[in-house]
């Protein structure tokens, strides 16, 4: 593994364990050469997966970005960062067993947008007003209207 204060390929691992999410190990590692610390994490991967996005371009799938996106749009919430990590576990868990190394991004858009609405309604209008683009006030008025429950009249 490249250290990545000084670019030294020879580092060595000082302590290995099971992550909090124990779908991972992390790893404790130190460079020889400058005297660095840092750590890894290993996650298993089922397949390699690949998003074909909205415009046809084909990339290869980053669980960062997923996990980037997710983070962004539960900003300040009042969310246990291990749930946050449970649930991107899931979506790439997800993901990987539905049998296709190629998904569209509009579908990992939709798992996502499913299961931060279990979660937390916020961080499910703040990732749908990029996923959805929406481009005015009334976009967020039209979604937001959709989640509220229907009004019964008071007569009944």
């Amino acid at each position: 593994m490249r250290c990545p204060f000084c670019g030294n390929i020879d580092t060595q691992v000082k302590d290995s364990r099971p992550a909090e999410d124990h779908v991972s190990i992390r790893r404790r590692r130190f460079c020889p050469a400058c005297g660095g610390r840092f750590t890894t994490y290993e996650r298993v991967q089922l397949r390699d997966l690949v998003v074909i996005k909205t415009n046809g371009k084909r990339e290869d799938f980053d669980r960062d970005k997923l996990e980037r996106s997710i983070r962004i749009s539960m900003q300040k919430r009042p969310i246990d960062p291990e749930r946050i990590d449970q649930m991107i576990s899931g979506i790439v868990r997800r993901l990987e067993s539905m049998g296709e190394t190629d998904i569209g991004s509009k579908q990992i858009g939709e798992i996502v947008m499913e299961a931060l609405n279990r979660i937390d309604t916020v961080a499910y209008v703040r990732f749908a007003s990029v996923y959805k683009n929406f481009q005015a006030a009334d976009d967020f008025d039209k979604f937001v209207a959709e989640l509220r429950p229907p009004e019964t009249s008071a007569d009944e």
